[in-house]
């Protein structure tokens, strides 16, 4: 019998949550027996396709003149009829376009993900966004994504799946992580050892709200703690300008260092006493806040978008106003404070919360389930 072959396609395979979810989905439909394409223009990630069982195919994806857009479908529609393929998964708008027309020319089911809320000024954006609207089944990554599908865009409610974003619990696990990755990163970053740290990992930039936390801890009576932000500034220098200005400005040039990127996440959130995701914009889904609590690490994050869906206030982490220096500041206060056999209490929480809802287990697990809504009777 025929194996169901499905083809995901995005603009790109370089570093981020799409790039991962895709990769994750790939071997998913691997280990289920069936056939896994990606087609993107490329990046760092695409030999992880071929790692975890799947075949990469090169195409201008990410482009946005409609011309090659258009090419595209044809390039795509090629591939579909070649590779038999079943079902073609866009993850992007530009990448979308393409696939759609491919999809409608061979006759193949189109699904969509909504990863994100896309901005709707001008009108002419609300046309392009509406794409993603367009699949036989519309996958939002949240309950506050898909709120959005419902008020802005005309989509059957019977068509929209929720799957939440997964955390790989094999890389993000408390007994996997590897001591001589800690050591360096305390060495790199001059962690001290006598005092609570507080890190905000995320891109240097004014949405993810540096700058709030920067004045919640200037409002801390003490000077108790040290806070790495842990990102880079990803084309804003003038916002990073801004903030360590800001920083010798309150006197914390010693309690607060920017330390760049690594690729050693889990080891830097065991390093931390606190996470914080202190973002004055809504979160789509939210990595950080899961990922701290897959770690069982105490985590504030913002009460708006995805993070009011992953941490539960007060039994697996905090929620704050967002932009409000003040609440924040109060609630970093209030959990430095916590007793050792309270902060493991909530961290134990914390983990069982994320291992029971947002594994990449369980969001592979229901997306094959949405494929084969789909393609099921095909091959029963």
């Amino acid at each position: 019998m025929k194996q169901p072959v499905v083809l995901q396609v995005l603009p790109a395979l370089r570093t981020g949550g799409v790039e991962r979810g895709t990769i994750e989905i790939a071997g998913a439909i691997a280990r289920a027996k069936w056939k896994p394409l990606v087609a993107s223009s490329g990046g760092a990630m695409v030999s992880s396709v071929a790692y975890v069982g799947g075949e990469h195919i090169t195409l201008p994806l990410a482009a946005k003149n409609p011309w090659t857009i258009w090419k595209n479908a044809r390039k795509l529609e090629k591939i579909i009829r070649d590779y038999k393929v079943d079902i073609i998964h866009a993850r992007s708008r530009a990448p979308a376009w393409s696939a759609y027309i491919a999809a409608k020319r061979t006759g193949i089911p189109f699904v969509t993900t909504f990863h994100g809320v896309y901005g709707l000024n001008p009108a002419i954006k609300k046309i392009y966004n509406a794409v993603m609207t367009k699949g036989k089944r519309v996958i939002a990554i949240s309950h506050f994504v898909a709120g959005h599908i419902a008020e802005h865009y005309h989509v059957d409610p019977a068509i929209v799946r929720i799957i939440h974003r997964g955390v790989d619990l094999n890389a993000f696990d408390p007994a996997r992580i590897l001591p001589p990755r800690m050591i360096e990163l305390v060495s790199k970053w001059r962690v001290p050892d006598d005092l609570p740290i507080i890190i905000m990992p995320g891109r240097i930039t004014r949405w993810k709200g540096q700058h709030v936390l920067i004045e919640a801890l200037a409002q801390i009576p003490h000077r108790k703690f040290f806070c790495l932000l842990v990102g880079d500034d990803m084309g804003h220098p003038n916002y990073r300008k801004e903030i360590e200005a800001r920083i010798s400005e309150l006197g914390l040039e010693g309690h607060i260092r920017i330390a760049g990127n690594t690729p050693y996440m889990a080891e830097a959130y065991m390093l931390a006493d606190i996470i914080v995701a202190p973002s004055i914009e809504p979160e789509a889904f939210g990595r950080v806040p899961v990922e701290a609590q897959a770690m069982g690490r105490a985590v504030i994050a913002t009460s708006h978008g995805g993070a009011c869906e992953t941490v539960i206030d007060g039994q697996t982490g905090w929620l704050v106003d967002p932009d409000n220096a003040e609440d924040l500041s109060h609630t970093i206060d209030r959990v430095l404070q916590l007793s050792k056999p309270e902060k493991e209490r909530i961290g134990a929480q914390a983990m069982a919360h994320v291992r029971t809802h947002f594994s990449a287990d369980i969001m592979c697990s229901k997306t094959l389930e949405v494929y084969w809504e789909l393609i099921g009777s095909r091959y029963t």
